[in-house]
């Protein structure tokens, strides 16, 4: 059989743009279809922290590699649209109300933080705006003649052999093409009404953007913090180029929405959030808060990304479940789909840990109307 030419990506987030982008630009007709809006889930809403080891000694630890090469690669090829930069990254410690005793914090931080290491530096850990890094990537895909649609995916039309022959949208159009790839994140799992899919869950985060200026510099930061209750949050502290600082605690299990526009923030997460801030930093007290921000990141059952083909459908495909590394983990998923559609496997990354097959899919009478 022939390399399929036309690729149909449901889903215009990270993966889904990255997919198009790689495809298109060897010549594939791709053509992504997203209900919602581009960058309008997790990949609009997350942190965009990217690591080259963070991932050593986990069946991640190839892909990570790979990606965060290609990443930096990406911003020097398409002109850094998306505020590619390179961080010192720090851990430590702080409790709600108290001053840590001779601390060794930084100077944009509180007293009432302690640093106790050094996780990352500029050569190991970066950063990306995650919604401009995805309309970038989808913007750089259309140049190569890939096609943007809005409309919502129903079913999968196979022909008589069973092979994939495209889409069916809830308008009624057929979508034809050689090879679908399922890259809906936690919405992936609607899939499973008309593909062997195992379930994919969601996990919502909530997340604040600061207008920082340069107070904060090019310093990342992971933190554990006690709340005055006693509860353990672990906040994360990202500055961007472009002047704001993103900043993530609470997460929460839940049913995700049908429609990815009614992802609504947990009671009260927010407010949490915003007392941690200025507990930890007088340049985050003193900052206008741009955006508040709740999404949901895809899981699986064993914690690893879906990433290859469905074997008992030809043409059918799927990527998603990256969890909290798809931002970082998007360009070489990406390469490795591509290759895999279009030459028959994925030369630089081993997707075997990846495969859709060592999960289980789910039973489709488990899915009345939501997707978790």
């Amino acid at each position: 059989m022939s390399s399929p030419t036309r690729i149909v990506i449901c889903g215009g987030g990270a993966i889904g743009a990255a997919i198009a982008y790689f495809t298109s630009r060897r010549g594939a007709r791709s053509t992504v279809i997203e209900r919602h809006a581009v960058a309008g889930s997790a990949s609009g809403k997350s942190g965009g922290f990217l690591a080259l080891d963070w991932c050593g000694g986990s069946p991640l630890d190839q892909l990570a590699r790979r990606s965060f090469k290609l990443h930096a690669e990406l911003s020097t090829e398409l002109g850094d649209r998306w505020g590619y930069r390179r961080l010192t990254t720090y851990g430590g410690y702080a409790v709600e109300g108290d001053t840590a005793r001779g601390a060794a914090r930084q100077p944009w931080l509180t007293d009432a933080v302690t640093i106790t290491s050094r996780l990352g530096s500029p050569e190991t850990t970066a950063l990306v705006e995650p919604r401009a890094f995805t309309t970038g990537l989808m913007h750089a895909a259309k140049a190569h003649g890939a096609v943007l649609r809005h409309g919502t995916v129903v079913d999968l039309v196979r022909s008589a052999s069973g092979a994939v022959r495209g889409v069916a949208l809830a308008s009624g159009e057929i979508v034809e093409a050689d090879a679908v790839v399922i890259a809906m994140g936690p919405w992936s799992v609607l899939a499973a009404r008309w593909l062997p899919l195992p379930a994919v869950f969601g996990y919502k985060g909530h997340s604040l953007v600061f207008e920082t200026g340069a107070s904060i510099p090019a310093e990342a930061l992971f933190l554990e913090y006690r709340e005055a209750s006693g509860e353990i949050l672990t906040p994360e502290l990202f500055p961007r180029a472009d002047g704001t600082t993103w900043v993530c605690a609470i997460s929460t299990a839940g049913p995700v929405p049908v429609d990815p526009a009614e992802v609504a923030p947990d009671e009260g997460a927010h407010a949490r959030l915003e007392a941690l801030c200025r507990n930890i930093s007088p340049a985050l007290a003193a900052a206008p808060i741009r955006s508040r921000q709740a999404c949901f990141r895809p899981v699986t059952a064993d914690g690893l990304p879906l990433i290859g083909a469905l074997s008992s459908i030809d043409g059918a495909y799927v990527a998603t479940g990256h969890s909290v590394w798809g931002m970082l983990n998007a360009p070489a998923t990406a390469e490795a789909m591509s290759e895999l559609i279009l030459d028959g496997g994925a030369r630089r990354v081993d997707l075997a840990p990846f495969a859709p097959g060592r999960l289980p899919p789910l039973d489709p009478a488990r899915l009345r109307g939501h997707p978790s």
